[in-house]
């Protein structure tokens, strides 16, 4: 769940991105390269099922890169550019200051019938949705220098299954 600090550490992050141009407003976007980022997400988390039957590793890295993509693509799609440095952090930020509420109020949305419930449960989700990306950000950097294949093959089917969900809710969001 993202605490309070969390979300004002972010927040001051973010305005500290934009100041230094490694996040950028934009003023509309290249349809060319959303659809890029789009098949890229989906491409990754293809790949990603592909190898996940032998390399443990490997499904950590695309099963993140699948998160990245479309997180990207909806922060595009928004009118927000991530820059080419510490892109994985900004991407991480950006999304919790500007997809967070949207992505809570979406899935308020798919569970109108029970709308008290469904706040307190897309909060929850909407949180875990957006903590496994930074789990998975943490986690590929992990892997890729240090952990036993037996501790890889668990993380890389959890990762595969939060890139999954992932991916799903934020395909969601953006508008076709």
């Amino acid at each position: 769940m993202l605490d309070e600090k969390r979300i004002k550490e972010v927040e001051v992050n973010v305005k500290s991105y934009l100041e230094d141009g490694l996040l950028r407003k934009t003023k509309g976007y290249n349809s060319k390269i959303l659809e890029i980022l789009i098949n890229n997400s989906k491409d990754s988390l293809k790949i990603a099922k592909i190898v996940s039957k032998k390399s443990s590793l490997w499904t950590i890295v695309c099963s993140y890169y699948s998160m990245y993509y479309i997180a990207n693509a909806v922060l595009l799609q928004l009118g927000y550019k991530v820059g080419d440095k510490i892109s994985h952090k900004v991407t991480s930020d950006a999304l919790i200051v500007y997809i967070r509420n949207r992505l809570k109020s979406k899935l308020i949305e798919e569970f109108e019938e029970a709308k008290e419930e469904a706040s307190e449960i897309a909060g929850l989700k909407t949180d875990s949705l957006l903590e496994s990306f930074d789990f998975e950000r943490g986690k590929r950097s992990r892997m890729q220098y240090n952990m036993t294949e037996e501790i890889k093959d668990s993380k890389a089917k959890t990762s595969f299954e939060r890139a999954k969900s992932f991916v799903f809710e934020m395909e969601k969001l953006l508008e076709r």
